[in-house]
């Protein structure tokens, strides 16, 4: 299982707030999420962003609120792949409940630069970036987790049991 992307890269504590603005809240609608994700800290973010794009950010990405709406609207924009130093624990278990893969890596945090083209390898950790020709190593997903996600959340991955 593999990720592909140009990079979308972001500082500290990017909370949910700003990957989804509670003025959107009043749907579920998952295109309709995806439309105004990053926007209070991105505006062009959603013109931009393409299938398999990849968001490298560096401590604490998805703090704030305990919303699911903030990772489907990452991967209903088509993100495939969200890297970070840390993840808020929340965030983190909403982003694997619904599929969208997520991988703590510092190293890569540190050398990954917006509009890198980079490329996930979820069965090894293998984080390539393919603009530096450099490689960084984060921990791979357990079978569990990687079931979830190939299966598009645990729903899914509970229905296909």
């Amino acid at each position: 299982m593999k990720a592909c992307g140009k990079v979308f890269k972001y500082q500290d504590n990017v909370d949910t707030d700003v990957i989804i603005p509670a003025r959107y809240l009043n749907t579920s609608d998952h295109g309709e999420l995806a439309a105004h994700c990053m926007e209070d800290i991105d505006k062009d973010f959603v013109s931009r962003v393409e299938p398999g794009d990849i968001i490298v950010a560096r401590y604490n990405f998805g703090c704030g609120s305990s919303r699911e709406h903030a990772p489907i609207a990452i991967k209903a924009s088509g993100v495939s792949c969200v890297i970070a130093k840390t993840f808020a624990r929340i965030f983190y278990r909403n982003a694997i409940n619904i599929g969208l893969a997520i991988l703590e890596c510092e190293e890569a945090s540190d050398k990954i630069d917006a509009g890198d083209k980079v490329e996930v390898d979820f069965d090894t950790g293998v984080i390539t970036n393919h603009t530096k020709n450099e490689t960084y190593q984060a921990e791979p997903f357990p079978e569990f987790i990687k079931e979830i996600i190939n299966a598009n959340g645990l729903l899914n991955s509970i229905k296909n049991r």
